[in-house]
């Protein structure tokens, strides 16, 4: 599987975006894919969404086009992470 692109995007693009990149990037680096993943403020979602192969988004988002958007918090809570982790792992391939 080639490189795949994920955004990160939460209210205001610095802490809690900052705590679902590294925990998403460390357990898809762990499962062997190859990710790169950025971070963004909500508003920001739609002029960069066309870039990336997914969005994993914290808050509500609009504008994302035709590229997915999983919605969670399990990255901050803790509940949720392993069913979070297959699904962006089925929407990248």
């Amino acid at each position: 599987m080639a490189k795949k692109k994920i955004l990160v995007a939460c209210g205001t693009g610095i802490a809690t975006s900052t705590v679902v990149v590294n925990k998403v990037k460390e357990m898809l680096t762990a499962k062997g894919l190859d990710v790169s993943v950025d971070q963004c403020k909500a508003s920001e979602v739609p002029g960069k969404a066309s870039s990336y192969d997914l969005i994993v988004a914290t808050t509500p988002i609009t504008g994302s086009g035709d590229t997915p958007v999983i919605r969670t918090l399990s990255f901050l809570t803790g509940v949720g992470i392993d069913k979070d982790i297959q699904t962006i792992i089925e929407k990248l391939k």
